[in-house]
C-alpha cells in the first residue's frame, strides 16, 4: 500500500461512520471498473453529466452543432 493511501485511511478513521460508508462506496466503485472493458474518456463523461443536467435540450449553440457534426466526419 502506498504512503499517500495509508495517511488518507488514518485520517478517514476519524471520520464519521457514513463519511467512511460513502468513502468505501468509492472505493468499491473504482474497483469495479477495474474489469470493465469500456472506459469513458474525459470529455465523453463531461458530454453525459451535461446531458443527464437536462435531458431533452430545445436547442443548441453554433460552436455545440458544428462540434457535433465534426465527431460525425472524424
Amino acid at each position: 500500500m502506498s504512503k499517500k493511501l495509508q495517511e488518507v485511511i488514518e485520517r478517514v478513521r476519524s471520520w464519521p461512520e457514513e463519511r467512511q460508508e460513502e468513502a468505501a462506496e468509492v472505493l468499491l466503485e473504482m474497483e469495479a471498473q477495474e474489469g470493465s472493458a469500456y472506459q469513458l474518456t474525459a470529455e465523453q463523461s463531461a458530454e453525459v453529466e451535461r446531458r443527464l443536467a437536462d435531458p431533452k435540450p430545445r436547442f443548441m449553440t453554433l460552436a455545440e452543432l458544428r462540434a457535433r457534426l465534426a465527431r460525425l466526419d472524424a
